[in-house]
């Protein structure tokens, strides 16, 4: 199943985009926005997970300032883990949760408050697309 947005436009399923390359740039630009989205996800995921402190912004209650350097804290000490000891089945357990989570329902990627976030998207948009067509970057990255 492909998911429509606006314009007929199809928007992230990898599966749909392996056996057809983009057709446009705002399939290109789909396609890559859900990649990036789903490795920040991924990232986000193992951070709560190896770091229990990250997971609730509720309880307990810390500073702005004490949150963002104990979140610093916690990246440079994942990077030094990924270093020293990986945890394979720590990540593999956050990609399948992941691939078993619904997708967020709330989020549109095609909703635009202002207009001004559309004008940036084409922007990008097509500036992708003439580096793809002119064959700078007609691989796509599926991960």
């Amino acid at each position: 199943m492909v998911e429509k947005r606006k314009e007929g436009v199809r928007y992230h399923l990898k599966e749909e985009y392996s056996h057809h390359a983009p057709e446009n740039p705002r399939e290109l630009f789909n396609l890559r926005h859900a990649s990036l989205r789903n490795s920040i996800e991924r990232v986000f995921g193992v951070l709560k997970k190896r770091f229990p402190i990250i997971r609730s912004g509720t309880e307990p209650f810390y500073s702005c300032e004490t949150q963002s350097s104990i979140f610093l804290a916690c990246c440079i000490l994942h990077n030094f883990l990924l270093e020293e000891d990986r945890d394979q089945e720590l990540e593999d357990k956050v990609i399948q949760e992941l691939l078993n989570g619904t997708p967020d329902e709330n989020h549109d990627p095609t909703r635009d408050t202002d207009g001004g976030g559309e004008q940036i998207r084409n922007s990008i948009a097509n500036q992708m697309w003439n580096d793809y067509v002119s064959g700078l970057n007609n691989e796509v990255n599926m991960s």
